[in-house]
């Protein structure tokens, strides 16, 4: 049996974002074992896209195993259960300030926490309403992290929302691979589609 790299799927409540991201993460199954997390505010609210219940059950059928919904669930990862990358998508812009800034409130942050005193790469793939105003400091703060790396992203709709950014989720596949190397694929800021 051939042995795949472990990669944590962590989901935050950009709900709008989570059919890309399910569809990403079958590509990511071809390559790599799954673990779901997902913060308990994605694991318990219902939505237009969808009742929580139902992205619990779809991320447990990708991953194959439960889903990590709590801080106490979390903790271990690091230390007990290290995985080689963990991506984070979508990541919401509160999940982007608390990772700048060092806050550990949910099962998300926590495991990101325990991820990277391991020194592995995290992924993020975040999809913000204000990446062009109040999150861009915080993307930038990230940016300059060494065990930090970005799905490649744009803004989403230029007209409607001008502050916008989410990452394009179909390249999410490409930037794992990339950061389990050391690196960042280019460009990073993507043109409009």
């Amino acid at each position: 049996m051939e042995h795949k790299p472990l990669v944590g799927l962590a989901m935050c409540g950009s709900y709008c974002t989570f059919a890309q991201v399910f569809a990403a993460a079958g590509e990511l199954r071809r390559d790599y074992a799954l673990l779901g997390i997902m913060s308990e505010t994605a694991a318990e609210t219902d939505t237009r896209f969808g009742t929580a219940v139902t992205h619990i059950r779809r991320l447990m059928d990708l991953t194959g195993g439960p889903v990590v919904t709590t801080i106490a669930e979390a903790e271990p990862l690091g230390p007990a259960r290290p995985m080689d990358a963990l991506v984070i998508a979508p990541c919401t812009g509160n999940t982007l300030a608390k990772l700048a800034h060092g806050l550990t409130d949910s099962a998300v942050t926590m495991a990101a926490k325990a991820h990277l005193r391991n020194g592995r790469p995290l992924v993020i793939a975040f999809s913000t309403n204000d990446g062009l105003s109040a999150s861009a400091e915080n993307i930038g703060k990230l940016l300059n992290r060494k065990q930090v790396f970005f799905v490649p992203f744009r803004q989403d709709d230029p007209a409607k929302k001008p502050r916008s950014l989410q990452a394009d989720f179909s390249l999410l596949s490409e930037t794992v691979a990339a950061a389990l190397r050391g690196e960042q694929i280019q460009p990073i800021l993507l043109g409009a589609k």
